[in-house]
């Protein structure tokens, strides 16, 4: 996950436009800020920047953005740094230019900005814009988490899990799980459940990993949403209850996630916790598969054969009904 900026908060017409954004009057924000930018002020610029980012208060317009941002950074603002460096990550207002991306992100981490030393482990971490490097991945992640930013902290505690760039060493995943998962970040919430649940760097405890998964599942992720539903299936932690399993494996499945459709249309295939229904459960096979999962693709070939063609027809217009949705 790339990192961002929000509103800055000065002294002033600024701090007014501040208070007028958070109560949804963009337009008087827009009016106090751009007189500002216009003079140079460089938080004016960022701010008028995120405002057309955003659509606040007028069109959205990534080019007007990428310009105030620009102008912004020009001035050694970081937080434009950083966002100027996202945009060029993404392509909207300027060309999709990693390399670009990371000359920015460099710039604000010079000033000690922790989301842009994470955004420059991440891109070594995944290869954008640099030659993959999981080492140097880590040392900027460390030098994000050490100023407690939750983000940097999580993808230690993932470096340690997957031994990329360190010794694969669990409890050290699990140590840096939590400091992210304490400070409420989802993804971190759902990893550290995810080694309660399976005893890995720490002993298991199921009603742990339902806890931290319920927090994260609260904050709509998908991941926690789908492993709390296997826990409500398997009865760890909970007493079983199948269709409980299914209502979370329906909140995942609505966020597109593949593994989550397979397990819901095998609970409409076996008719557990919901009526049984060979077209539904054909819809989230065949939404499954369209994602590359090759459970979903086997199930979908088993369930057709319960299946007269017109059931096809009506499951496979359904799945693309979702699509867009999904």
């Amino acid at each position: 996950m790339l990192v961002t900026t929000a509103i800055a908060a000065h002294a002033g017409p600024l701090e007014d436009a501040k208070a007028a954004h958070e109560r949804g009057d963009d337009e008087t924000a827009i009016r106090l800020i751009r007189p500002l930018a216009d003079q140079g002020n460089a938080i004016a610029e960022f701010d008028l920047g995120m405002m057309y980012d955003s659509g606040l208060g007028v069109p959205q317009d990534y080019a007007e953005a990428a310009k105030w941002y620009r102008r912004a950074a020009d001035q050694g603002y970081a937080e434009a740094q950083l966002s100027l460096g996202v945009r060029y990550h993404w392509g909207r207002g300027v060309p999709q230019d990693d390399a670009e991306a990371m000359n920015w992100y460099r710039l604000a981490a010079s000033q000690g900005h922790a989301g842009a030393q994470y955004n420059i482990g991440l891109a070594f971490a995944n290869g954008f814009g640099v030659p993959q490097n999981f080492a140097e991945a880590m040392k900027w992640y460390r030098l994000a988490a050490d100023r407690g930013f939750a983000y940097a902290q999580d993808s230690i505690g993932f470096m340690y899990d997957k031994g990329q760039g360190v010794e694969q060493n669990y409890t050290e995943a699990v140590r840096w799980y939590r400091l992210a998962a304490e400070q409420g970040y989802g993804d971190a919430q759902n990893n550290l459940g995810f080694m309660y649940d399976r005893g890995q760097g720490i002993e298991q405890n199921y009603t742990e990993a339902v806890r931290w998964y319920r927090l994260a599942a609260a904050q709509g992720s998908a991941k926690a949403q789908l492993n709390l539903g296997l826990l409500y299936y398997d009865g760890h932690g909970v007493m079983r209850d199948y269709a409980e399993a299914v209502k979370w494996f329906q909140l995942a499945a609505d966020r597109g996630d593949r593994a989550a459709q397979n397990n819901l249309g095998l609970m409409y295939a076996q008719g557990q916790g919901v009526a049984q229904n060979n077209v539904l459960a054909h819809q989230w096979f065949n939404l499954s598969a369209m994602q590359g999962n090759q459970d979903g693709v086997r199930n979908r070939q088993i369930v057709e054969t319960h299946m007269s063609a017109a059931e096809i027809a009506e499951a496979e217009k359904l799945a693309r009904e979702l699509m867009p949705k999904r």
